[in-house]
C-alpha cells in the first residue's frame, strides 16, 4: 500500500518559517520525482518544488530563494524548508511522487498539510 503523509503544517506570522515533511511508503522511493504542491482557496494546484534522485532542484518562481526542497532516500520523505513566508503562501501543501515509464505516468499524492501565513 502505497501512502504519503505530509505533516508541519501550522499558523506562522509573515517573514516566518515552517519546513514540512512528507513520509512515504510503498514504493520504490528513490525512483520517483518528489514535488511539493499547493491549492489556495478558490484556486487550482500550483506546482511549488520538485526534486529527482540525484538531480537538481525545480522551483516555481514565486518561491525560489525562499524555498528549499530535499530528499532524503535512505528515510524514503522529503522536505520543504519554508523561509521568508508570506501570506500568499498559504495553502494546503501537497506531497507528490511521479516517475514515467514509456508513455504511462504513475502519480502518488499524500492528503496535505495546511500552512497558513497571518499576523
Amino acid at each position: 500500500q502505497v501512502t504519503l503523509v505530509e505533516s508541519g503544517g501550522g499558523l506562522v506570522k509573515p517573514g516566518g518559517t515552517l519546513r514540512l515533511s512528507c513520509a512515504t511508503s510503498g514504493f520504490l522511493f528513490n525512483a520517483y520525482v518528489m514535488d511539493w504542491w499547493r491549492q489556495a482557496p478558490g484556486k487550482k494546484r500550483e506546482f511549488v518544488a520538485s526534486l529527482m534522485t540525484g538531480g537538481t532542484p525545480n522551483y516555481d518562481d514565486s518561491v525560489r530563494g525562499r524555498f528549499i526542497i530535499s530528499r532524503d532516500n535512505t528515510k524514503a520523505m522529503v522536505y520543504l524548508q519554508m523561509t521568508s513566508l508570506e501570506a500568499e503562501d498559504t495553502a494546503v501543501y501537497f506531497c507528490n511522487a511521479w516517475q514515467m515509464q514509456g508513455q504511462m505516468q504513475t502519480n502518488y499524492w499524500g492528503q496535505g498539510t495546511q500552512v497558513t501565513v497571518s499576523t
